[in-house]
């Protein structure tokens, strides 16, 4: 059993900054690429950053220049800095990972997700 716990989400001006962190916790044996999607009211969930268990990353358009993906393998931890905010960033930001199990199979998981508001 794995599990993806999101936190870092809040209320942001435009053009400030956010940190989200997401933990993943349970039968890890390895954790290949982990990424963040995000979804806005009434809009479909989309990409927004991947990055490779080699630490290759790739991004949205959308957000290319302003959010950098980071991981810590010894914690199990993805990160999303965000700067430069703008009110279209707006939605819930949801982790991702797929993870290779201590029963030698590997599967995807989702975590909760955290909500994202920027506003004036």
């Amino acid at each position: 059993q794995v599990q993806l716990v999101e936190s870092g989400g809040g209320l942001v001006q435009p053009g400030g900054s956010l940190r989200l962190s997401c933990e993943v916790s349970g039968s890890i044996s390895k954790i290949n690429y982990m990424r963040w999607y995000r979804q806005a009211p009434g809009k479909a969930r989309e990409f927004v950053a991947t990055i490779s268990s080699g630490d290759s990353t790739s991004y949205a358009d959308s957000v290319k220049g302003r959010f950098t993906i980071s991981r810590d393998n010894a914690k199990n931890m993805v990160y999303l800095q965000m700067n430069s905010l703008k009110p279209e960033d707006t939605a819930v930001y949801v982790c991702f990972a797929v993870v290779l199990t201590t029963d030698l199979s590997t599967s995807a998981y989702w975590g909760q997700g955290t909500q994202v508001t920027v506003s004036s």
